[in-house]
């Protein structure tokens, strides 16, 4: 009997251990295909093109032992191999914990491919590596808006102001650029502080990243949560008045039993990042009425993390969620709706990473949830 045929896809930028070792696992379940991102379609996904040019990248692919044959992929977006996957016909689809996404899955489920979902598992003494990593040697957070996303922007908060609910999170996952967990804020902090955030007032410090992102003549100034939500480690509430691009007080919480809660009961589901041309701010509609609701939902959400009440948590999470896409509509499709309407009853409140578009779906559960991420929650330095 002829070996099965096993595919992946990526990117595979900076070949670096951890690729080698996901390769020779996928490779162990048969013979092995890779289809590899063009040039053009890194950067239409990650809004940077690869250190590695896609020639160079696929010569290296080819010359690993495990490795069959290596492509590149001629679609475009995040499912760009499916000319290549309609004639290679494999029997198997392998893919890393943080290369999951419901798009691929349903794929093989519709053409009757076996799909596999990998641990990221570094080779025996070796260290864990990832290609963000690599490119930035950084352990500058990310951040997750918990809930009151948009009213830290004066065009939404002069209807009706309130509170944004931040975490600030540890790069432990090669979470994608575009999808709504600060990356710009992110890069342009990397900029300033290379590898670490540096000592000091964590306000100031958050408005010297603010102020670097958003130099005068900004078009579209990008919210303080943003930096905000890299820099102050745990829990925060930033409370906006009408109006501010900054908040009039920002309260934080370093209870670890609560960040240990919070912790264990978040789950972020991969949808890949937004693509090049997506505009949130298309057909919105911002008023008072949608605006306060977001601003009572993100008030549940504090008042309920703080009583480590997952019901209500959950229930004002999803509030958050909804009174988003009321104001700005385009932060969801049908795909994405769909995936909300299969995890659902998994959880106990749902809503998207950032602006929406794509990133993450975030569920909220205390049960485990197959293929999710998880985190870790950046801790103060004592």
């Amino acid at each position: 009997m002829s070996a099965k045929k096993v595919f992946v896809s990526g990117c595979f930028d900076l070949l670096h251990s951890g690729h080698v070792a996901f390769l020779n696992e996928a490779a162990s379940f048969g013979e092995l295909y890779v289809c590899i991102g063009s040039d053009r379609t890194v950067n239409d996904l990650k809004g940077r093109y690869p250190v590695t040019n896609q020639d160079e990248r696929k010569y290296m692919i080819d010359a690993l032992r495990c490795v069959h044959e290596c492509r590149i992929s001629t679609g475009s977006g995040l499912l760009d191999f499916v000319d290549e996957l309609e004639e290679i016909r494999p029997d198997i689809f392998v893919v890393n914990e943080d290369g999951h996404t419901q798009a691929k899955e349903h794929l093989c489920k519709e053409k009757g491919i076996e799909y596999k979902v990998l641990k990221r598992i570094p080779h025996e003494n070796l260290p864990a590596r990832s290609t963000t990593k690599l490119r930035t040697n950084s352990i500058i957070p990310f951040r997750i808006d918990i809930a009151g996303g948009w009213l830290d922007q004066p065009y939404v908060s002069k209807f009706y102001p309130g509170p944004v609910i931040t975490i600030s999170i540890e790069p432990t996952v090669e979470f994608n650029n575009r999808s709504g967990m600060a990356s710009s804020s992110r890069n342009k902090a990397i900029e300033l502080w290379k590898t670490v955030i540096p000592a000091g007032n964590p306000e100031q410090l958050a408005k010297v990243l603010f102020s670097y992102e958003n130099p005068p003549g900004t078009q579209q100034i990008s919210g303080s949560q943003d930096s905000i939500g890299i820099v102050f480690p745990g829990l925060n509430k930033l409370n906006y008045k009408s109006g501010d691009y900054w908040p009039a007080s920002i309260e934080s919480v370093y209870d670890e039993d609560i960040l240990q809660w919070l912790e264990d009961k978040i789950y972020l589901l991969t949808l890949g990042p937004r693509v090049g041309t997506y505009d949130v701010l298309a057909d919105t509609n911002i008023n008072e009425e949608n605006a306060k609701a977001l601003a009572d939902a993100a008030e549940g959400c504090w008042e309920a993390i703080l009583r480590k009440d997952l019901q209500s948590f959950g229930k004002y999470f999803t509030d958050s969620f909804y009174s988003q896409i009321k104001m700005f509509p385009r932060m969801v499709d049908d795909e994405i709706m769909s995936l909300v309407d299969q995890y659902k009853d998994q959880c106990v409140g749902y809503k998207l990473s950032g602006s929406g578009g794509g990133g993450y779906l975030i569920l909220i559960s205390d049960r485990d949830i197959d293929n999710a991420l998880r985190i870790k929650i950046r801790r103060r330095d004592d």
